[in-house]
């Protein structure tokens, strides 16, 4: 079994190569999607995060407001170290967990900041680094989520990708069919042999 780790910026395109790596049946683990239920699945790591960053944080029925905690972390560099702290471990393990159940010689993990810890990247066996201009990036990014540019210029900015920590650097600059026909190149590159094109 080969685990493959896919990432990239905001608006690079990660999950659209998710997505069709998915479609021909490997399973894919998204880590944000994931990070996100956990917190609703386990009450007490939501009680966890609001007793760290100082309260205020859970809605009337006990849920972790989102909105609330990404406004609290947004631009203090300690309190998303806090959390980070915290929902790493959880998030590990919810992975392993998912990656021994997996019966497929590829399995994939979506995620923009694996590549930045080492107790992830101790599963990962290659990387595939998806990138795309920043201009295109952007007008995607902000279709996709309603927000300004500068809300969306702001994220980018707290991304940081080395190339060369990457097995494959996919260029994501064209139509849906390019990706997926870059997609099937960049794992022959990786020796990656499976079947894509039934």
């Amino acid at each position: 079994m080969i685990v493959l780790l896919v990432t990239g910026g905001i608006g690079s395109g990660k999950s659209a190569v998710c997505a069709y790596l998915e479609s021909k049946g490997y399973p894919v683990y998204y880590s944000d999607d994931r990070a996100k239920a956990l917190y609703d699945e386990q009450p007490a790591l939501s009680l966890k995060v609001d007793e760290l960053l100082g309260g205020a944080l859970l809605s009337v029925d006990g849920k972790l407001d989102r909105s609330a905690l990404a406004a609290r972390v947004f631009g203090d560099a300690g309190k998303l170290k806090l959390l980070e702290s915290l929902i790493h471990p959880v998030v590990l393990d919810d992975f392993l967990g998912w990656l021994y159940a997996q019966d497929s010689p590829l399995v994939v993990m979506e995620s923009a900041i694996a590549l930045n810890l080492p107790e992830f990247m101790a599963h990962i066996d290659k990387v595939l680094l998806v990138d795309a201009p920043i201009d295109l990036r952007l007008k995607r990014a902000c279709a996709r989520d309603g927000k300004d540019s500068k809300s969306i210029l702001s994220r980018m900015e707290r991304q940081s990708f080395n190339p060369s920590a990457a097995d494959y650097v996919l260029l994501n600059d064209a139509g849906l069919e390019e990706l997926r026909s870059r997609t099937e190149q960049a794992l022959k590159k990786m020796s990656i042999f499976v079947n894509c094109n039934d």
